[in-house]
């Protein structure tokens, strides 16, 4: 049976006492005392030149990064909140991207606060075989600034660091919009060898729901090393 939602401190913790600086809106949304789906439109998906469109095909197979780009493409972002079979608080992201008529793209990740690393790790994908750092920060406007660190490769026997050469920093901020009563995110990933790799910005508005966590928002298989 989907496991009920329970409730995250995750970002309250990774950002201590400026959590109060936030807008309140964004307080609510990352305070995940509910589970929170958001709903709008993404004005723009772009990608960098056509030497990123084998990273980013690669990306698809496990719902992590794909290659086609859009305007005004309808956009869920699924934030639950439940314990994993190591008993630690999870927040989901999942992301689904309406790319064009008969194609839907996923982004998925499963986020958890490391006392160990004191910091948020996400973990990439439907597999979480990818495990990242995130570091945060509040702007002026009472946004969240989230920026990626150091990369890891967890999967069997394996478990290494990834070189930045062979990976992307992701740059994300995420802020409440009073005016039009609505979220705005603007997401960029970049190499810095081979420049822009991808990115998107849009708007939408979140609902607060208490509702057992859907078994599709949950990765395929959990990984316990942070």
């Amino acid at each position: 049976m989907p496991q009920k939602a329970t409730t995250a401190m995750i970002f309250k913790r990774a950002l201590g006492r400026r959590f109060e600086d936030l807008h309140p809106q964004l307080q609510r949304r990352f305070g995940f005392q509910q589970s929170c789906v958001g709903t709008g439109t993404m004005a723009e998906i772009w990608r960098g030149g056509r030497h990123t469109v084998p990273f980013l095909k690669l990306g698809t197979n496990r719902n992590i990064l794909f290659p086609e780009t859009g305007t005004d493409v309808p956009f869920v972002i699924e934030n639950h909140v439940y314990q994993d079979s190591f008993g630690r608080d999870v927040v989901t992201f999942v992301r689904t991207f309406d790319v064009r008529a008969g194609l839907r793209r996923r982004f998925d990740a499963t986020m958890i606060y490391s006392e160990a690393r004191g910091a948020i790790v996400d973990y990439l994908g439907t597999h979480q075989h990818i495990a990242v750092d995130l570091h945060l920060d509040v702007d002026r406007r009472g946004g969240l600034h989230i920026r990626s660190g150091e990369q890891r490769f967890r999967m069997g026997g394996l478990d290494f660091v990834l070189p930045q050469t062979l990976t992307g920093t992701a740059d994300l901020h995420e802020w409440y919009d009073d005016n039009e009563e609505c979220f705005r995110i603007r997401v960029t990933v970049g190499n810095p060898r081979f420049g822009p790799i991808f990115g998107y910005h849009g708007r939408f508005t979140a609902q607060y729901v208490d509702t057992p966590v859907p078994a599709t928002v949950k990765p395929y298989r959990e990984e316990a090393r942070e």
